[in-house]
């Protein structure tokens, strides 16, 4: 009997159970895009009355621009606000370029270039000055030893998941760099150093643009796919290739923990031979959940320079709205041919 009295006790309610934390998700968007430069054709082609105006060569590709939490660009050639402008071998463009650049959406330029010190320290300031104007920033090129040590590289929260952008280039086309500009340059010991410097920022990514490469080559060659793996054991998860001219092939791992775009080629110029007149945007989205490794997704788009329409730049879906030649589909075809195909 006793048994039955025991059973009929009444028991304590089971306390209740908490529901899991919901996992916490960040994402940003990156629009990454390749060499712009201002050959003498252009500038003829965007001279007005009494300036400069390069917005049209923008106003398509604009709304991909701006809906981007961050969109970069490979600024090939040194700017000013007066004076002689000049195209191939010394670039020397208006500073009116800055002006289109941020009316597109640009947010960041690259200036770790080749051509980055064409108009030697003046060349420099004039072009920082001209970026500063307009609340462009930019890294790759210092006026001073102070202001590069005080800022190697560039640091963002976006929509919160931090980034940090380094910047190197291989040369300077044999142009001095005269003291106190200092230029990054690509040298796995310096690289090695920043890299610490910079993975003590804790970034979700960490991200490298490299001016490498072979102009012309389609293909990365050894040493550039060495530097990547170099860059991957350090670290880094976003590789942004630009120099060749021509689109070179995307590779990502498994995972998606890391990407390397080894050439986004020509965003603008006057370059006409095939594959050199155009290049690409790649869209990139950067996922972190939890506590869990960080996500890249991407998509190219591929962008051609219709020089007829003062060098506006289309889209594939824009160059068949507005009935463009032979030439945009041949670079289209190229294009998605190549990264198809891969390494």
């Amino acid at each position: 009997m006793l048994w039955l009295l025991a059973g009929c006790v009444e028991q304590p309610a089971p306390s209740p159970i908490a529901p899991p934390e919901p996992v916490v998700e960040h994402r940003a968007t990156l629009l990454l895009a390749g060499d712009l430069m201002v050959h003498t054709p252009q500038l003829t082609a965007a001279c007005t009355a009494d300036s400069y105006d390069f917005t049209p060569s923008f106003a398509l590709i604009k709304p991909l621009v701006k809906e981007a939490d961050l969109a970069l660009v490979n600024l090939e050639t040194t700017l000013a606000e007066k004076g002689a402008y000049t195209g191939y071998p010394l670039f020397r463009s208006p500073a009116s370029v800055a002006d289109a650049m941020r009316e597109a959406g640009f947010d960041v330029a690259l200036l770790a270039n080749n051509h980055c010190m064409d108009y030697g320290v003046r060349g420099a300031r004039e072009t920082q000055a001209a970026l500063n104007r307009v609340g462009i920033r930019h890294t790759g090129v210092f006026l001073s030893h102070a202001e590069h040590q005080a800022a190697p590289h560039l640091y963002y929260n976006l929509n919160g998941l931090s980034l940090v952008i380094l910047n190197y280039t291989y040369g300077t086309n044999g142009m001095p760099v005269p003291a106190p500009v200092e230029v990054n340059r690509i040298d796995t010991v310096r690289m090695k150093a920043d890299l610490k410097r910079a993975r003590e920022w804790m970034p979700d990514c960490l991200a490298v643009a490299l001016h490498w490469g072979i102009e012309y080559e389609r293909k990365p060659n050894r040493a550039q796919r060495r530097l990547a793996e170099f860059l991957q054991r350090e670290g880094v998860q976003l590789i942004i290739g630009s120099h060749p001219h021509v689109v070179q092939p995307i590779v990502q791992d498994s995972l998606r923990r890391t990407l390397t775009i080894y050439s986004l080629g020509n965003l603008l110029s006057n370059q006409r031979k095939r594959y050199t007149d155009g290049g690409l945007l790649v869209r990139v989205e950067l996922t972190k959940r939890g506590d869990e490794p960080l996500t890249i997704d991407y998509e190219p788009i591929p962008v051609w320079v219709d020089r007829a329409h003062r060098y506006r730049l289309l889209t594939p879906s824009a160059a068949d709205s507005l009935a463009s030649g032979r030439a945009a589909r041949n670079f289209f075809s190229d294009t998605e041919t190549l990264l198809e195909k891969g390494l």
